[in-house]
């Protein structure tokens, strides 16, 4: 029986094989000829064409937000990483799945996901929540008495949840991530700079200079085309250009985070006090956010070592795990 977790994230989409660790980590896109629907390319490859392609050929993005936005192309696409993996059509039938989904994931879509593990023939399927995965990431142990503080930003979800081995006691799944801070970054170039640019320069520029310390003068030299006349120029835009972006994405999440800790027992508030908060997501790597949180919050942040797979890895302890599995699975 082949054992897998997977991380179908908005941006990117992570695997965890039993017995090989995290097996693949690829952009979660699809290059489809338009008007025939004709698959051109899928995950790396896929990326690479956007905002380079001609009209006859649109970049579809099958997750958004953490929802199945496009079922078809979400089957084709988890298809290709599973055959990527070395797991056939023939061999998924022999194949044990767990999948992380946002914390409160209603029915629909856990629905949603059932008929995607479906489609790309899984012979078994589980759901556990991402906060939980995300510690497990992070080996933090869990039990019924004391519990912990996580927050996972990704690229288009954000899952704040202080809970147990015994289950969430206060948690949230947010439509929000990474994602927003690339689209407010392109708005903000245009109307400081009078330069458009492309989404994957403006996540490259995020993740280049972007920073919570507001005095931090990091500078990047950025291609795009001028709004007035149309023509090729370069600006340098520096890690103050880009703070007010990462700045108010920052401030949105503590706002939630607040609310969080506000509907806690006490109890369970002095555990999250003395313990901390694990933040975790590939959006958290972001220079200063984790000084950011804890000067807002007044409380220690534990950042992951790595904190863009810590859910991919917390899902490969659980699914090696029956025992953990077991106590964590969404029961649906």
């Amino acid at each position: 029986m082949i054992k897998l977790a997977i991380d179908l994230g908005s941006s990117v989409t992570k695997i965890f094989k039993i017995g090989s660790g995290i097996v693949l980590a690829e952009p979660s896109c699809v290059a489809v000829a338009s008007g025939t629907g004709t698959v051109k390319a899928i995950g790396e490859e896929a990326k690479l064409l956007i905002g380079k392609t001609a009209e006859y050929t649109t970049i579809v993005f099958p997750v958004f937000e953490a929802n199945i936005v496009d079922a078809e192309m979400a089957a084709v696409m988890l298809g290709y990483f599973l055959k990527k993996i070395g797991v056939s059509r023939s061999k998924a039938k022999k194949t044990e799945v767990l999948f992380s989904v946002p914390c409160g994931a209603e029915d629909e879509l856990l629905q949603k996901y059932a008929r995607l593990a479906d489609a790309c023939g899984l012979g078994g399927f589980r759901f556990v929540e991402t906060p939980f995965l995300a510690a497990l990431g992070q080996n933090i142990s869990l039990n019924e008495a004391d519990p912990v503080f996580v927050v996972d930003i990704g690229g288009g979800n954000t899952n704040i949840a202080a809970f147990s081995l015994d289950g969430i006691i206060v948690g949230i799944g947010l439509n929000i991530g990474g994602g927003n801070i690339d689209s407010h970054i392109i708005d903000h170039i245009a109307a400081s700079f009078n330069l458009k640019i492309g989404l994957q320069t403006s996540e490259k520029l995020k993740c280049t200079v972007g920073s919570l310390y507001a005095n931090d003068n990091e500078s990047m030299v950025v291609n795009g085309r001028d709004i007035t006349t149309g023509r090729p120029r370069a600006v340098a835009v520096s890690s103050s250009d880009i703070y007010p972006c990462v700045k108010a994405f920052a401030d949105k999440v503590i706002q939630y985070m607040l609310l969080v800790v506000a509907k806690l027992p006490a109890e369970v508030s002095a555990s999250v006090y003395r313990n901390g908060i694990f933040l975790s997501g590939g959006t958290a790597r972001m220079i200063g956010l984790d000084d950011y949180i804890s000067r807002a919050m007044q409380m220690d942040v534990n950042l992951a070592d790595e904190p863009q797979m810590a859910v991919i890895l917390g899902g490969g302890r659980a699914v090696g795990n029956d025992d953990i599995l077991d106590a964590i699975t969404i029961d649906c």
